[in-house]
Formats: structure tokens, C-alpha cells, sequence
């Protein structure tokens, strides 16, 4: 859908097809071009990865590639991976908050992760965190209409800029809940740029 006001809005087709999700569009442009990550499912393999497609007019998309995949075996994030809110842009690289889930015996666990895309060529993975910044801890996190479920979905970063800028990133709590997290950016940048690319 489109809007030049948000008070009319004028319905669209439809850009991806139903089996691809998780979509997020980097909040600029790339030469002439906007990039999209997503998460196409490939449905004879199951398989849920991070994508990166291509545009001219955002109506269209080409060229898709993929970024990022799950980690195989006992990874937290190793059943399937989705993108979060846009990638936010630092000057080491793009940071990209996803999701993650392990399945169990007692069902499947989301959580969030983080990973850092080169700067002008954000197809590329220069750092991935082993571990997650946000798993379900709390109640209302762990019980719910799906439990043990947090999934981003949103981050804005405050007017200040920089390291020291708070990363408030908003988050889906057992399908239920609407939540807050805050990090320093500079903090989880530190920790990426320490961390290997898997």
C-alpha cells in the first residue's frame, strides 16, 4: 500500500509471495538501487535463511541472494533465521537484529541475535554474535499464545548518534505482549566486531 499522507491509502499488489517473510528495506538507497533482506522458504528443503534482493522502483525485486543461513546442530539459531527491523547503519557496517529459533523437544524458542553487513555491500556478513542478546526470561515472554517466543520487530535508534546512542528495539513477547529493549549501541557494535563471521 501506498500513502503521501496517511489519512488515504491506495492498496498495492502483492510484492513477495506468501511463503517469503521477515522483510526489511534499508533506509536508503544503494547507487540507484534499494535493497530488501527477506526470508524466502524453500519448500521442498524447509529451509528459512536470510536473503538480500534487489529494486528500482520497490515494486519489483531481483537478483535475490543469500546472506546469511542457520547455524547446523545445536545453535540457538539453528532451525530457521529471519530478519528484525531495518538494519541500522554505524560506521563499521550495517547492524542487522534478527531472530532465531532452536526447536526442542518441549517446542520451539525465539530469539533475537545480532550480526554485522559490510557497509556498501551488505550481502556480505563481516560478523555474527555466537550467542543471543535477547532470549524469553520473563513470564510474559514464556507464556502466552506462543510460548517462549521474543521477536523483533522494530529499533530506533535516539537523536544523539554515535557509540554512546540508545538502541531501543521493540519486540513481540509470546505473541501476546509488545516490549522494550534498550542497549547502548556502541556496546553491541563492540561485541559484534569482536565476534567471528559464521
Amino acid at each position: 500500500a501506498t500513502t503521501v499522507d496517511f489519512r488515504s491509502i491506495e492498496r498495492g499488489d502483492v510484492i513477495l509471495p506468501p511463503e517469503d517473510k521477515n522483510a526489511a528495506l534499508f533506509p536508503r538507497r544503494f547507487g540507484e538501487c534499494w535493497l530488501l533482506l527477506h526470508r524466502p522458504v524453500v519448500m521442498a528443503s524447509g529451509s528459512a535463511d536470510v536473503w538480500i534482493s534487489v529494486s528500482d522502483d520497490l515494486w519489483s525485486w531481483r537478483q535475490p541472494q543469500p546472506v546469511m543461513l542457520r547455524r547446523p546442530g545445536g545453535w540457538w539459531d539453528a532451525a530457521r533465521i529471519g530478519v528484525g527491523p531495518p538494519p541500522i547503519e554505524t560506521e563499521h557496517g550495517w547492524m542487522m537484529l534478527y531472530h532465531g529459533v532452536r526447536m526442542t523437544m518441549g517446542g520451539a524458542i525465539y530469539r533475537v541475535g545480532a550480526a554485522l553487513l559490510d557497509r556498501d555491500d551488505p550481502a556480505h556478513v563481516t560478523h555474527r554474535l555466537d550467542d543471543w542478546v535477547l532470549s524469553p526470561t520473563m513470564p510474559y515472554e514464556r507464556t502466552g499464545d506462543v510460548g517462549n517466543v521474543v521477536f523483533p520487530c522494530g529499533a530506533v535508534v535516539d537523536d544523539e548518534g554515535g557509540p554512546d546512542a540508545r538502541v531501543d528495539l521493540y519486540y513481540g513477547a509470546a505473541d501476546t505482549s509488545v516490549c522494550r529493549a534498550s542497549a547502548r549501541l556502541g556496546d553491541i557494535v563492540d561485541a559484534l566486531l569482536a565476534a567471528p563471521c559464521r
